[in-house]
Parts: C-alpha cells; structure tokens; sequence
C-alpha cells in the first residue's frame, strides 16, 4: 500500500490581516479544501518564532497518497489557491511542501 503524503503550506501573514485571515482559514478556506474529499484530515499549527511584520503558520494536509494530492491540485487547488491570493493579495507569503510518510505512530 503507498504511503500517505503531506501536503505542507507554510504561510507568513501580515499582522495588519491576521486575524480575519486566522477566522476565514477556520471556517471557509479549510473546509473547502477538506469537502474536496481528497484529504483525510489536517492540521493548523502556529510556528512559534518572531517575525517582523507577520505571524507564520503550517497547514498540513493528510492525502490517502500522491494520487490523490495529484488529482486535488489538478481540479481544485488553483481556484482555492486564487481565492486565498486574490482576498490577501500583498498581504502574506507562502510556499508548499510534499512530505511522505514513512512511519506514523
């Protein structure tokens, strides 16, 4: 059986939006992302260091495997990824990351 992967989002927000963007991530962008069935569960976690200007955060995404993630960034993630951008636009900066899951206990 192929090895789950995480899907990683590692976002620095500006401080002057946080908090709508903290609240619009909980209880629209999130939810979007996972009723696209293609993840199993996620995690928001604050990264616990000092930025100028920003607060970061990850954003883990569980998928059953790459062909899952595959099939999600086709069909769905450039319309969410466009929402996000065009609603915080100038205002944060990110970057992705694929992990595998090698052992999970």
């Amino acid at each position: 059986m192929p090895n789950s992967v995480i899907y990683n989002l590692t976002i620095s927000i500006d401080y002057s939006v946080h908090n709508d963007w903290l609240q619009w991530m909980i209880a629209k962008h999130i939810p979007d992302v996972m009723n696209t069935g293609f993840f199993l569960d996620y995690r928001l976690s604050k990264i616990l260091a000092e930025e100028e200007g920003g607060v970061s955060y990850s954003i883990m995404y569980t998928a059953k495997d790459m062909a899952a993630l595959n099939t999600y960034q086709a069909m769905h993630a450039p319309a969410l990824q466009k929402e996000h951008s065009d609603r915080y636009a100038g205002k944060f900066a990110a970057f992705r990351t694929l992990l595998e899951v090698v052992d999970n206990g």
